[in-house]
């Protein structure tokens, strides 16, 4: 009988040895690493949080039925009486799945508007527009006027608003330490915003496959100080090369590229400001200098 019982719980020993190695996990989503990517750890950990309790509570419920009603050879031949129905019963059972979904709806909701916002609305955001083509990722700083291929470098402590767009497929950016993952679209742009609260390094990725080449689009993240940023920036404008149009077309035709950086990218005559001026331009790195009153 003890083999028997030994047997029967052993399943479940193991689920729960896994479930605790899981909980020591610090790897992607599991390891926020700024406000948004710990807006959506919060909610993902407030919905299991949620399903386990209902998963307890249906199954003591479950376990108290079948032992209470089970057969039983004094109950052989035994009628239940005949009774209509409870209206509270059925007020409560009508309620608890209402109740379940507001709980899970509320704080869905509230952080999903929260996430089209600035995770530091009083801190000045940088922005970055990302290029998914196959199979690479191209990123532009319009402010700082350079541009780099398949690895990302941000400021520690400051806002970021990704501008999304792809050339061929439809693709997803995704840095699951910093956020969740937003779709890029050909001629349709869509917004990310993300923020890093420390330096450190993470890893990015595409989570929508486009290819054979789709395990290949991954991208180094670098978050530093902003002091570093701004050097970086500097030294990337003295040292390397200026992006050319026909390079740049030939980084959207398919195929795999090592990483590049360059100081300067062409312009694109649709992204002009109200002057008419191009939105690239000749930028100064010292807007991005005052992010350090910030920290």
């Amino acid at each position: 009988m003890n083999k028997k019982r030994l047997l029967r719980w052993m399943p479940l020993t193991g689920l729960f040895l896994f479930l605790l190695t899981g909980c020591s996990m610090k790897t992607g989503i599991l390891n926020p690493q700024g406000p948004v990517a710990q807006k959506q750890y919060d909610l993902i950990l407030w919905s299991v949080i949620l399903m386990m309790v209902i998963f307890v509570a249906v199954s003591i419920l479950f376990v108290y039925m079948i032992v209470k009603y089970r057969a039983k050879p004094e109950n052989e031949g035994y009628e239940p009486p005949d009774i209509e129905g409870s209206r509270k019963l059925e007020v409560v059972w009508t309620l608890i799945p209402v109740v379940i979904v507001a709980l899970l709806a509320i704080p869905t909701v509230k952080t999903t508007f929260d996430l089209e916002t600035s995770p530091s609305p009083h801190k000045e955001p940088m922005v970055i527009e990302v290029t998914s083509a196959d199979w690479k990722w191209i990123f532009k700083y319009p402010e700082q006027g350079i541009a780099t291929v398949n690895h990302l470098k941000i400021p520690a402590g400051v806002p970021v608003k990704f501008q999304l767009n792809a050339v061929g497929p439809m693709n997803s950016f995704w840095i699951p330490e910093l956020g969740g993952q937003e779709y890029t679209m050909p001629d349709m742009e869509m917004v990310l915003w993300l923020e890093a609260d420390r330096p450190g390094k993470y890893q990015g990725r595409s989570a929508n496959f486009s290819g054979e080449g789709f395990t290949h689009m991954t991208f180094d993240v670098e978050s530093v100080q902003a002091s570093d940023f701004d050097q970086w920036v500097q030294s990337v404008k003295k040292s390397a090369p200026a992006m050319t149009e026909t390079e740049y077309q030939q980084l959207l035709e398919p195929g795999l590229v090592e990483e590049k950086t360059y100081s300067s990218f062409p312009e694109e005559k649709e992204k002009t400001n109200a002057h008419g001026s191009d939105h690239q331009g000749s930028v100064s790195t010292d807007h991005h200098g005052s992010h350090g009153s910030h920290h």
